[in-house]
C-alpha cells in the first residue's frame, strides 16, 4: 500500500515534496534500465538455436525465428515473448518491442545503451531513438551516426529532432546505383511515409487518432484542403472550435473522395462503396410499473472496447449515408452446441460477444478478429470422447496466441465460459476473463 506524503511526513513542505519526486524519478529511472538488461537477457536465453523443432523439422504453425530489432541485432525465437510479457503483466506486443528496443540499443545504439545505465539518460528517451530506427529500417551504419549524433544531447532532444536525424542518416548513407551495373534494380531506400488509423483506441466521445507521414507537397495539400473545408462549415453555421471543424472537413473529404463513380478505371469499385462497421451494444431496461423501456446512456463499442454516449450512436444513426442493422439479442449464457468440427455462426457470434478479446493473459485483441479455439481438442476419429463444439469448450484466441497454445507450450483449462486459467511453458499460472487478467500464486513445487 502507498501512503501519501502528507502522513508518511509531519512537516511536509515544498521542498521535501520535491526531494522526494526526484529521489522517486531517478529510482525509477533506474529500475527501468535494469528493466532493458533484463530484456536483453531474455533474448540471449532464447536464440533460434532455442527453438526445439530447429533440430529436426519444421511444422506449420511451429515456432520460427523472428528479427525484433534492426540489421546486425540478434534473432530471437518467436515465442519467447510470451512468457516474459505475462511476467511483467503486458502483452505479447509490448514485450517484443521491450526486447527489440534493448537489442537495438545494445548492438547498434551503444553510446546510448552505455549513457542509460551510467544513469545519466532516462531508458524512455533511449527507447524513443531506437524504435526510430527500427521504424526506419536504418542500416547498421545509418543507426550508428544517429547514435553519434544523439547521443550528446539524447537527455534534451526531442521526437522531431531525433526524426530529422534519423532522416539526415537515411540520406548519408542510402546506396547508390553504380553505372557499372545500370540493369540492377535500384535499391530500396526505408520509406517511412504511412497513415495509420488507430481504431482499436476509442475515445469516450467517439473518436479516433488519425497518424500520418506525407510527403511535403501532399502535406500541404491536405491542409489547404482541410482549412477551406473548416472554413466552409464556420460560413454555414457551424460554431465548433476550428480543431473540431478542421476534423469534420477531413471526414467529409474522404466521404466525397469515396463518393466518386470511378467505374472500371478503379482497381476494384468496390472500393468505392462507403462501408463502416461498428458493433455497438445497447443495455435496455423496463420499468416494473409502466412498462416503458429505457436505453442506457451509455453504450459498449466493441471496437477498442469503449463506452461511448449513446447521444452519439444516435448521431450516426441519423446520417442518411448510414445503414444500421439491428440483430438478435445472444443469450450468452445459454449452452449452444454443434455436432461436427465448425463452429456456426451463431455460436462463434456468442464466444466473440462473450469473451470480447483474445482470452490469452494481457491480450486485447478483438474477438471478432480472433479464431475460435476448442480448449480440449476436437477429436476427429471419436468425436464423443472429448473436444465438443460447444460453448463451454470454445475460446477467442488471436493467431499467434492459439499457435502458443498448440506448439508454444501454453496451457490451458475454462472452468466455465470465458473464464481461462493459463499455466506458462516455466509453470507460471495466471487467471484471464472479461475484466482482465490476474497472476496467480505459482504452486509449490515439488522436491
Amino acid at each position: 500500500m502507498i501512503e501519501p506524503l502528507a502522513t508518511l511526513e509531519r512537516s511536509i513542505s515544498p521542498d521535501s515534496v520535491l526531494a522526494t519526486a526526484r529521489a522517486e524519478r531517478a529510482a525509477a529511472d533506474r529500475a527501468e534500465a535494469r528493466l532493458l538488461v533484463a530484456a536483453a537477457e531474455w533474448a540471449d536465453l532464447h536464440p533460434p538455436e532455442s527453438i526445439h523443432d530447429a533440430a529436426t523439422f519444421w511444422v506449420r504453425g511451429c515456432e520460427a525465428e523472428e528479427q525484433i530489432a534492426g540489421e546486425g541485432c540478434p534473432l530471437v525465437a518467436e515465442f519467447c515473448a510470451a512468457e516474459l510479457g505475462a511476467a511483467l503483466g503486458t502483452s505479447t506486443t509490448a514485450a517484443k518491442r521491450l526486447m527489440g528496443h534493448a537489442l537495438e540499443l545494445r548492438h547498434r545504439l551503444p553510446r546510448l545503451w552505455r549513457r542509460v545505465h551510467a544513469g545519466d539518460l532516462p531508458a524512455w528517451r533511449a527507447r524513443r531513438v531506437a524504435e526510430a530506427t527500427i521504424h526506419a529500417g536504418l542500416t547498421p551504419e545509418a543507426a550508428a551516426f544517429v547514435d553519434r549524433m544523439v547521443a550528446p544531447f539524447a537527455h534534451r532532444t526531442g521526437v522531431a529532432a531525433v526524426d530529422r536525424l534519423v532522416a539526415e542518416a537515411i540520406a548519408r548513407t542510402a546506396p547508390t546505383v553504380t553505372a557499372e551495373h545500370p540493369d540492377d534494380p535500384a535499391p530500396v531506400v526505408p520509406d517511412g511515409r504511412h497513415v495509420t488509423v488507430h481504431d482499436q483506441d476509442v475515445a469516450y466521445a467517439g473518436t479516433v487518432r488519425v497518424e500520418a507521414e506525407l510527403d511535403l507537397a501532399d502535406a500541404l495539400d491536405l491542409d489547404h484542403a482541410v482549412r477551406l473545408g473548416a472554413e466552409s462549415l464556420r460560413s454555414l453555421g457551424s460554431g465548433a472550435p476550428l480543431d473540431a471543424r478542421r476534423a469534420e472537413a477531413l471526414g467529409d473529404l474522404v466521404r466525397r473522395q469515396l463518393a466518386l463513380d470511378l467505374g472500371s478505371s478503379a482497381p476494384d469499385a468496390s472500393l468505392a462503396a462507403r462501408r463502416l462497421d461498428l458493433h455497438v451494444h445497447l443495455s435496455a431496461s423496463v420499468a416494473a410499473d409502466t412498462g416503458a423501456v429505457s436505453l442506457d446512456p451509455l453504450a459498449t463499442l466493441e471496437q477498442g472496447q469503449r463506452q461511448i454516449l449513446l447521444d452519439q450512436v444516435k448521431e450516426w444513426c441519423a446520417d442518411s449515408h448510414t445503414q444500421v442493422v439491428v440483430r438478435p439479442v445472444l443469450d450468452l449464457a445459454a449452452q449452444l452446441s454443434a455436432s461436427g468440427y465448425a463452429v456456426p455462426d451463431r455460436l462463434r457470434e456468442q464466444v466473440v460477444q462473450r469473451d470480447r478479446t483474445c482470452l490469452f493473459p494481457w491480450c486485447s485483441r478483438p474477438a471478432r478478429t480472433c479464431q475460435v479455439d476448442h480448449v480440449v481438442p476436437y477429436d476427429h476419429s471419436d468425436p464423443e470422447s472429448g473436444g465438443r463444439t460447444e460453448s463451454g469448450n470454445l475460446a477467442a484466441l488471436c493467431t499467434h496466441h492459439h499457435r502458443l497454445k498448440t506448439h508454444g507450450g501454453w496451457s490451458y483449462v475454462m472452468p466455465e465460459p470465458g473464464v481461462a486459467f493459463w499455466r506458462s511453458p516455466l509453470g507460471h499460472h495466471y487467471l484471464r476473463d472479461h475484466t482482465g487478467t490476474r497472476p496467480l500464486p505459482d504452486p509449490p513445487r515439488r522436491r
